[in-house]
């Protein structure tokens, strides 16, 4: 079981960015003498601090993230949660992640994804009805171009010709690839591709889970592939001494989260997917934080969160669990590092 810590790499509103890179490296060095396995970080575009929710993320560049972070840790996998392959050059990413992978010495899992939300997409000029068929393009592109001594591609989107690319990964035949998946139309799309799934429940309760990983592994197999596809959950945990500050402490971060995901939704709601976006910020538009701490979070003392982790394992096979510790971004660094040592010293030994 591997246990994983999320990282947004939060920007908020009244910090300066200093203070946020400072804020984001003592978290992933925290992460390693705590014992988690690896950090996860996000890609995120085009969103200052301010606004309704006050907070941002300086993770544009989870590749560089990535980098720095493996030169400060000596253990740690270092995971992206997701690149957003549409937004780039298959080629040059392709280089960069090769070299990132033997700059740590094959610490690198690759985590890969289009968005559900079109302001990237915007702001990089690439129209984003066409995300799902520049990812399938991009992928093919870069599988080639790590596995083949010399490789060429002639698709609708990216062409190359008799190219060679040096390095190599270190890890054979590339880094581990996660593909996300966080809206159910998806999974059986992802267990079809024969890839690890990385979910983000975001815009689902987790009692759909089961249902939607189920669709994900009938899939996988009636594609061929061997096995059971690969399960690693993204999920919000606060863990605190009693069952009041579990709750209380991440309220005022929690409840504008989930509003600025509704809003994220109702922004690409007329421009692709209309119907699925729409339904997805309808379901958000009434949520209480009564309902956020019974069907979409665990918050909890280390008893407490340990059960439902335990109950929802037996209900679902998971390979890996990613904690976010900091679900909305406004929670103080002093509670999410507590939180962080309750999860790691007393709930994860009891779930691996």
């Amino acid at each position: 079981m591997h246990i994983g810590l999320m990282m947004e790499c939060d920007y908020r509103a009244g910090r300066t960015q200093r203070e946020a890179f400072d804020e984001a490296f003592a978290t992933a060095e925290a992460a390693e003498a705590l014992g988690f396995d690896g950090v996860w970080l996000s890609e995120r575009h085009f969103s200052p601090p301010g606004g309704a929710t006050h907070v941002s993320s300086i993770g544009s560049a989870p590749l560089l993230w990535a980098t720095a972070i493996a030169m400060r840790t000596s253990r740690l996998r270092i995971g992206t949660a997701v690149l957003l392959l549409p937004l780039g050059h298959p080629v040059r990413l392709a280089e960069e992640v090769a070299t990132l992978d033997n700059m740590s010495q094959g610490r690198l899992d690759l985590g890969i994804g289009r968005s559900s939300f079109p302001r990237s997409y915007e702001g990089y000029n690439v129209p984003y009805e066409e995300s799902r068929a520049r990812f399938r393009e991009y992928l093919d592109v870069m599988r080639l171009a790590w596995t083949q001594e010399r490789f060429s591609y002639a698709g609708t989107f990216y062409r190359c010709q008799d190219l060679v690319l040096i390095p190599k990964p270190y890890q054979q035949p590339h880094p581990p690839l996660y593909h996300a998946a966080t809206t159910r139309e998806t999974f059986a799309a992802i267990g079809t591709l024969g890839l690890p799934l990385l979910v983000g429940a975001a815009s689902m309760a987790l009692s759909e889970l089961p249902e939607v990983i189920a669709e994900y592994q009938t899939a996988w197999r009636a594609a061929g592939h061997p096995g059971q596809g690969e399960v690693r959950l993204r999920l919000p945990i606060y863990v605190a001494e009693s069952m009041e500050q579990a709750q209380s402490e991440p309220e005022a971060s929690a409840l504008p989260y989930y509003e600025r995901v509704r809003q994220a939704y109702l922004r690409g709601a007329s421009t692709f997917e209309i119907a699925a976006r729409a339904a997805r910020a309808e379901q958000l538009a009434t949520l209480t934080y009564a309902d956020v701490l019974r069907t979409r979070v665990m918050f909890g003392t280390p008893h407490q969160v340990t059960e439902r982790l335990t109950r929802l394992r037996h209900a679902v096979d998971l390979s890996g669990i990613i904690m976010e510790p900091n679900i909305g971004g406004r929670i103080p660094p002093t509670l999410i590092l507590r939180s962080m040592r309750l999860f790691a010293q007393e709930v994860a030994p009891h779930v691996r």
